[in-house]
């Protein structure tokens, strides 16, 4: 490092320190107000964990338990693409604000259901609910930061969504000491709390409403963009690796002798690191082109994962979360980053819309399928989850070259952000 004569060596240190707060206070008002709401929304997700032991309380069996909790994995599933339609059609602070307040008053509906079926539909209604507004957030997000920001706002809103997730479980259980219906009279309080901070704070309406295409027109430009194929295939893998944590890592960890406790906390270190390592380390990855970045996440995921069949020790478990962790923290804003430069402003909601449709199947297939190899053939189980990761590495740097995408877009149908960007290799 070198000093001019007018410097000193403490204030060039200290200039490179603030750089990431530079970055943080150069984002937009709206951004804070998104990260804000969704520390909320997260943190206030107090029925969902707490589901099954609500239902086994009072006196419904596994089986009934499991297709209630099963049917807010249904909701979720379609939520994805209801909300990327809405996002584009009715606007992305509509769609906050509709999925804020319906899931508010959907959550105290079912806090009074008794009538089993009546459970199940009402859950399913939840999850649709109250996870329709993210491919809007999301949208929004992309809309309202310059393509420069995006690494470093898409990591923020992860930091505060693995906030909200750290501290939210341990406040419903307080609440749950009080009764049940606690849980989901604040579950819907945050949720309505989110949406009338939307709706006074949230500054403008220039991200709203979008010159959107139709649904068929919509689906061509999907079906023609390689690279949104190459991003969700490669995205599809990694899920399947990330949900194995909350099914067979679960069992691994139990069979090698140690307590639910201490596997609760491997996996909390996980959101732990996230919230205070990821935004720093954007510094440092948003300086490289984003599909190697992406392709050298996704290897460290799959090795983190894959390494543990080595370890018999916390300590070695630690370290196998630790590099996971670090592959998640280089890989994932940097992949929301990209999908937001991929999508045409008018088709954002959409294109969000996909992408967390693919994390949803993700979470339907994953767990399933992944238990029934770990127990019937444990060898292929962890050479599979290593070859996912590098499935997904090979798979987003495949070379597809921007003129093979966007000469196969109508350019009618097809418009472009204000900068007229794409994602770079």
């Amino acid at each position: 490092m070198s000093v001019t004569p007018t410097q000193t060596r403490a204030e060039v240190q200290a200039g490179q320190a603030d750089t990431l707060l530079s970055s943080l206070r150069a984002l937009p008002r709206a951004a804070w107000i998104l990260f804000f709401g969704t520390f909320l929304n997260k943190f206030g997700g107090f029925v969902v964990p707490f589901l099954t032991l609500y239902l086994t309380g009072r006196g419904y069996s596994i089986s009934e338990t499991s297709c209630a909790v099963a049917s807010y994995g249904f909701g979720s599933l379609m939520a994805s693409l209801l909300g990327g339609h809405l996002a584009d059609h009715l606007g992305r602070r509509q769609t906050i604000l509709l999925s804020m307040f319906s899931g508010a008053a959907t959550m105290m509906l079912l806090s009074q259901a008794r009538a089993l079926p009546i459970i199940v539909s009402l859950t399913w209604l939840a999850g649709l609910t109250n996870e329709f507004y993210r491919p809007a957030s999301t949208a929004l997000l992309a809309d309202i930061v310059q393509p420069s920001q995006r690494i470093t706002a898409f990591a923020g809103l992860r930091v505060s969504f693995n906030a909200g997730f750290a501290f939210g479980p341990a406040t419903a259980g307080f609440l749950a000491a009080y009764g049940y219906f606690w849980l989901f009279a604040g579950d819907a309080a945050t949720s309505v709390l989110f949406g009338l901070v939307v709706l006074f704070a949230m500054p403008g309406v220039a991200y709203n409403r979008q010159n959107n295409a139709s649904w068929s027109e919509a689906l061509r430009v999907l079906r023609r963009d390689h690279r949104l194929h190459q991003l969700v295939l490669a995205n599809f893998c990694i899920a399947l690796i990330f949900f194995q944590l909350a099914s067979a890592f679960g069992l691994y960890v139990t069979h090698l002798g140690f307590s639910a406790a201490v596997y609760g906390a491997i996996v909390s270190l996980n959101g732990a690191l996230i919230v205070f390592i990821e935004l720093p380390l954007t510094r440092i990855t948003r300086r490289f082109p984003r599909r190697r970045v992406m392709a050298v996440g996704y290897i460290c995921c799959a090795a983190g994962y894959a390494l543990n069949v080595l370890t018999h020790s916390v300590a070695g478990l630690v370290v196998c979360m630790l590099i996971l962790t670090l592959g998640e923290m280089i890989a994932m804003p940097t992949s929301q980053a990209y999908l937001a430069d991929l999508a045409p402003q008018h088709m954002r909601g959409r294109y969000m819309g996909v992408s967390g449709l693919t994390w949803a199947l993700a979470l339907i297939t994953g767990p399933a399928v992944g238990l029934k190899l770990f127990a019937s053939a444990p060898a292929v189980y962890w050479i599979a989850c290593a070859g996912l990761g590098v499935l997904a590495a090979a798979v987003i740097s495949f070379p597809v070259s921007a003129g093979t995408v966007l000469g196969q877009f109508d350019p009618k149908l097809v418009k472009m952000a204000p900068s007229g960007e794409r994602p770079e290799d």
